[in-house]
């Protein structure tokens, strides 16, 4: 088997990668590659190999498992959910798991409506916008950061840090964005503590002890904080956008979900399914030798499984490149599977909803802006979205 190397695709792949995944799985489910920024690995692009590699308990999540190498990240913030395995990540999940509950979700409902109809009013007059400069960002950060009691003049240097280390400009180098992110957290941890118990996710996150007397240390907090105002709004940011273009791009789609917002669970599924925020799960690591569709992965080797790549297996979903938000897109793995099922997936969902919903209806000539220029994707293989997404009404 050769080696694919992703980043001789060049732009092209960047813009569109479903036709070089699809090229790829019709000559088998896994393949060697070099990333786009040259790390060696496997990827995984088949459907059913996807989600089995989700689950199993060979592919790890901490690098130390394989290799004699503590990410940045890790070193400078602390291990977060996503990077650790059982039981470490049992006991964190079932220590902030219940403050994750529908309940604490759907009382956000009217908070949500209210900051989308006051980033519409605010839009409104100009007639044009970028959608996600306007709305998708603003939308899901105040929220988050509304959740976890982060003030609201802080949040401009935090989506500086989190853009260079989810989709990087080259204005701050991967360092300089996670030690300016940790040392942040380690004020806002301290001073939420000195201000003692308040109505908020960092207070009850603060507080929170299991049965036993166990609870978050400091660098555990720090580090699931981190995770949180990350993954809470650069996936949702691009949930809405992706939807959005989407349904901007298959007019006869958009006419029917204005005709019936019934529609509206399917659209915001199959937008998941179809363009979802995330184009390859986080780094996996093979602890074995672990055969998967026809291939053995090696014992430590990197391993990535192709969200975006498995939503389009025709041997799942028929027809995976129509755009058909009365499809059952059940079963797409746009939020994980497995015990990393994303914590965040109900409060992504709603705010989604509630995004398309209010756009559309107060803008109800809503297109792409025809003098907003190319769009410039984001680069690498984990969020899967533009910089921008010009609108007009």
């Amino acid at each position: 088997m050769s080696v694919i190397d992703l980043g001789a695709y060049g732009p092209d792949f960047t813009a569109d990668p479903y036709p070089y995944y699809a090229k790829l799985r019709a000559s088998g489910p896994v393949h060697e590659i070099l990333t786009p920024e040259g790390i060696p690995a496997w990827l995984i692009v088949g459907y059913e190999e996807a989600r089995a590699a989700l689950a199993d308990p060979r592919f790890v999540k901490n690098t130390s498992a394989v290799v004699d190498f503590v990410p940045l990240e890790v070193e400078v913030i602390g291990p977060n959910l996503l990077g650790v395995d059982p039981p470490d990540h049992t006991r964190l999940r079932k220590l902030v798991a219940g403050e994750f509950t529908g309940r604490r979700v759907e009382a956000l409902r009217p908070r949500v409506v209210q900051l989308a109809g006051e980033l519409l009013d605010a839009m409104a007059p100009a007639g044009r916008a970028d959608l996600v400069d306007a709305f998708a960002f603003p939308l899901p950060i105040t929220v988050i950061c509304e959740l976890l009691g982060v003030p609201a003049a802080d949040r401009d240097s935090f989506r500086a840090w989190s853009n260079e280390l989810v989709a990087p400009t080259g204005a701050l180098t991967e360092r300089e964005a996670v030690e300016g992110f940790g040392g942040y957290l380690d004020e806002l941890i301290e001073d939420r503590r000195a201000a003692g118990p308040a109505d908020d996710l960092l207070s009850a996150l603060i507080a929170t002890r299991a049965e036993d007397g166990d609870r978050l240390s400091l660098p555990e907090l720090r580090a699931l904080v981190y995770l949180l105002l990350i993954a809470g709004h650069e996936t949702t940011v691009n949930l809405i956008a992706n939807t959005v273009r989407a349904l901007l791009r298959h007019p006869d789609q958009l006419a029917a979900l204005r005709a019936d917002f019934s529609l509206l669970d399917g659209a915001i599924e199959e937008g998941l399914r179809y363009d979802g925020p995330v184009e390859a799960a986080t780094y996996r690591f093979a602890v074995e030798d672990v055969p998967v569709g026809g291939a053995v992965v090696p014992a430590g080797s990197v391993v990535l499984v192709g969200l975006a790549a498995g939503a389009r297996d025709p041997g799942r979903f028929p027809d995976p490149d129509r755009f058909d938000i009365r499809r059952d897109p059940r079963g797409h793995l746009a939020f994980g599977h497995g015990i990393h099922y994303c914590l965040g997936a109900p409060l992504a969902r709603l705010e989604g909803k509630i995004a398309i919903r209010s756009l559309l209806e107060r803008f109800p000539r809503l297109e792409l802006d025809p003098t907003g220029g190319p769009l410039e994707w984001l680069p690498g293989l984990l969020i899967r979205g533009t910089r921008r997404l010009p609108v007009t009404w």
